[in-house]
C-alpha cells in the first residue's frame, strides 16, 4: 500500500488517528519507530530547525530538500504543512507535482496570504485569503495530482483570525465544494470549545483534522466522541529537542566536563543504528571485492 493510500485510509477511518511532528530524516525515523502511523512535516519545525522564522523565509524548494530526506527515512506517510501553498494556484499545483515525486502523501494549505505568519503570533491581525481565490488553489491542486489518493487538507484560519464560527463554517463548506479531502479546524483557545461548536454544526460533511497545541488538556476520548479523524501533535519533537540541547549546552559550559553528561545522552551506537550503519557494512562486503 503506497503512502498516500495509507494517509487517506487514516483520514477516512471511523476512529481517531494521530500524526506526530518531524522536521528532518532522523526525527522522521524516530516517529516511525515509536509506532505512529503517520508524520506531520511541520512548517514551524522545519523553519526553526533551519534557523529561520515561520514566515516563508525558507523557500519551498528548501522545504522539499528536507522532505526528501524525511521520505527516504520513513515508510509511513507524511502530510506536509504546506503553509499557503507558497504562492498562488500555480505555485500550489507545482508543489503537488513535486510532492508526488517525493512520495509525500498529502499537503495541508491554509487560507491566509503569502508570506504567512505563524497562527499563534498576532493571529487576529493576519488577513485571510479571499474564499474564491483559495477555492481555485484547492481545485488546481486536485486537478494536478496523479495519485487519486493524494490528500489535500484545507486549513481554515477563521477562528484564529477572530472571525467566529459562522465564517469558519462558510469557508469550510466552500473548500469542501472545491474538492478538499479534509478540513483542518484550527483554534488557539485554551479549551476545545470552538472545535466542539464547529464539529456540531459541521455534522460530518468531510473528515476533520485538529491540532490541540493550545487545548492540550483535552482527553483523547473527547476527540473520539467528536468524530475528529486526525489529531496532529504539531511541534513537540522540535520543542523537546530544543529544551534538551539548551540544558546540555548550559551544563557543559558550566562544568567543562563530559563526566556527568555521557550517561544522559544517546550513545554513539544508537546514532549509528538510526543511520543504519550496519546496512552499509553488509553492502561493502557484497559490492567491494577487496573489502576486508
Amino acid at each position: 500500500m503506497n503512502k498516500s493510500t495509507q494517509l487517506r485510509n487514516m483520514i477516512e477511518s471511523s476512529s481517531t488517528d494521530y500524526l506526530m511532528e518531524a522536521h528532518n530524516g532522523l526525527s522522521a525515523k524516530i516517529v516511525e519507530e515509536a509506532g505512529f502511523k503517520g508524520i506531520w512535516a511541520s512548517g514551524l519545525s522545519i523553519s526553526a530547525s533551519l534557523g529561520v522564522r515561520d514566515n516563508n523565509e525558507a523557500s519551498w524548494t528548501q522545504v522539499l530538500d528536507v522532505l526528501e530526506f524525511m521520505s527516504d527515512a520513513a515508510s509511513i506517510p507524511i502530510l506536509l504543512d504546506g503553509d499557503t501553498g507558497y504562492g498562488n494556484f500555480n505555485n500550489a499545483r507545482r508543489l503537488v507535482k513535486k510532492l508526488e515525486q517525493l512520495h509525500i502523501a498529502g499537503a495541508c494549505i491554509e487560507d491566509k496570504l503569502f508570506p504567512k505568519t505563524n497562527s499563534f503570533i498576532r493571529g487576529e491581525a493576519q488577513p485571510l485569503a479571499p474564499i474564491d481565490e483559495f477555492c481555485g488553489k484547492i481545485k488546481a491542486m486536485k486537478d494536478t495530482q496523479r495519485d487519486d489518493h493524494f490528500v489535500v487538507v484545507a486549513r481554515v484560519e477563521a477562528l484564529i483570525a477572530g472571525h467566529g464560527l459562522d465564517e469558519m463554517l462558510r469557508r469550510a463548506e466552500a473548500y469542501r465544494q472545491a474538492g478538499a479531502d479534509a478540513i483542518l479546524a484550527h483554534s488557539k483557545k485554551a479549551d476545545i470549545g470552538e472545535i466542539e461548536a464547529f464539529m456540531k454544526e459541521w455534522a460530518g460533511r468531510l473528515p476533520v483534522v485538529a491540532v490541540p497545541t493550545k487545548y492540550y488538556t483535552t482527553p483523547k476520548q473527547r476527540f473520539e466522541e467528536l468524530g475528529i479523524s486526525l489529531i496532529i501533535w504539531g511541534n513537540h519533537n522540535l520543542r523537546a529537542s530544543v529544551r534538551a540541547m539548551q540544558q546540555l549546552c548550559a551544563q557543559l559550559y558550566r562544568e567543562q566536563s563530559l563526566l556527568q553528561i555521557e550517561n544522559s545522552v544517546a550513545s554513539l551506537e544508537e546514532i549509528f543504528r538510526l543511520q543504519d550503519a550496519e546496512e552499509l557494512e553488509r553492502a561493502e562486503d557484497k559490492y567491494l571485492p577487496d573489502h576486508d
